[in-house]
């Protein structure tokens, strides 16, 4: 922390960091989450193992200027695909923010899908949250050694099957095995394993929510993405306020007080630490483990669930909300119109091959 005085009064420049411990919680969300966490994983390990004619079915041969991709080889010339599906993935960002939000970051980005997984490792090694939290706090020693040596040693396996899986999109990964059995790789193939392994390694055991919060531009520009249609994860403070602690069963009217029972359990779950009934906030990642661990309260305390909810703003105000609307619209018509465009290339394109060879006679 950097800070300086003026007078009597300091200002903070930087605020250092704390470390954020995730607490465990179980719910709906979470488990569609967490079935998205493997199906993607699972798409990334498993996808370099599947054969096609005699050869890997998803191969970038970057020597050979081919790549593979099931039944379809593309070359260089077919460049111009690779900007299409680029063009694609841009537009389908916004189309789906638009719609429902902030759904990729919560559910399908590379940086919370492997963040997850470590997570997962660390809580099996190192326990729940308060066990985590006690043992970081704890003067070195033995037990603390050798359980945080277990946990980075399980995370670096982890990560170097990452990194080698990578490499293996680009490198037949059978061939890739046997150089690696035999102390055999190139210097390339080793350096992007492990650079890949160190990036893996640092951004989802170490830096995690950072990423999210200081890194990531597409929590800067969502805002311009956003209306007031676009779902999002709320706190509905006109039932939640004036929050206070009472026993389970209470009724909050007679106590004079909301449904929210100020436990904090919203602001433990959350992976970037923020508090939802502060408001929409550009950490927020919309992965709905605060509302999973709220309904799990509200039940405890014989509540109606949804304090905490998908909603969108009109829908908070008692505003009729509109799901088809034109940004929607437009968005939707393109996509359907470039998909179309593209596929209809794709499978119409003939490929040419053209031999130039010199003349034996005399020019």
């Amino acid at each position: 922390m950097q800070a300086h005085n003026t007078g009597n009064t300091e200002h903070v420049l930087y605020a250092a960091h704390k470390k954020i411990y995730p607490r465990e919680v179980s719910g709906h969300f979470t488990r569609l989450r967490m079935l998205s966490v493997i199906v993607l994983l699972g798409i990334y390990y498993l996808t370099p193992l599947l054969r096609w004619d005699e050869r890997q079915a998803i191969l970038f041969d970057l020597p050979a200027r081919k790549f593979y991709i099931f039944g379809l080889t593309l070359w260089p010339q077919d460049f111009i695909y690779l900007a299409a599906l680029l063009i694609l993935a841009g537009l389908s960002l916004f189309f789906f923010t638009a719609l429902v939000g902030r759904v990729w970051c919560g559910y399908a980005c590379p940086q919370t899908v492997w963040t997850e997984a470590y997570l997962w490792m660390e809580r099996k090694i190192e326990g729940k949250r308060s066990k985590r939290m006690k043992l970081d706090k704890a003067p070195t020693s033995a037990a603390k050694i050798r359980t945080k040596v277990i946990k980075h040693t399980v995370w670096i396996a982890f990560s170097l099957w990452t990194g080698f899986t990578f490499v293996g999109y680009f490198t037949p990964i059978n061939e890739l095995a046997v150089k690696l059995g035999t102390a055999s790789l190139g210097p390339w193939e080793t350096f992007w394993i492990l650079f890949y392994s160190f990036a893996t390694y640092g951004n989802a055991g170490f830096m995690r929510e950072q990423v999210c919060m200081y890194m990531c531009p597409y929590a800067r520009f969502q805002s311009a993405m956003f209306d007031s249609d676009t779902l999002i994860v709320a706190y509905h403070p006109e039932r939640g306020e004036p929050r206070g602690s009472r026993r389970r069963g209470t009724d909050p009217a007679t106590a004079g007080l909301g449904d929210c029972i100020d436990c904090n359990v919203c602001v433990q779950v959350c992976p970037t630490g923020i508090d939802i009934r502060d408001g929409l906030q550009y950490e927020c990642i919309a992965c709905s483990a605060c509302i999973d661990a709220c309904d799990e309260i509200m039940d405890k305390m014989s509540y109606p669930r949804g304090l905490i909810r998908y909603t969108t703003e009109n829908a908070a105000q008692g505003k009729k909300q509109h799901i088809v609307r034109p940004r929607v619209i437009v968005y939707a018509v393109i996509l359907l119109v470039l998909c179309g465009t593209l596929l209809t290339n794709l499978f119409l394109r003939v490929p040419l091959e053209l031999d130039v060879i010199r003349d034996r006679n005399t020019l």
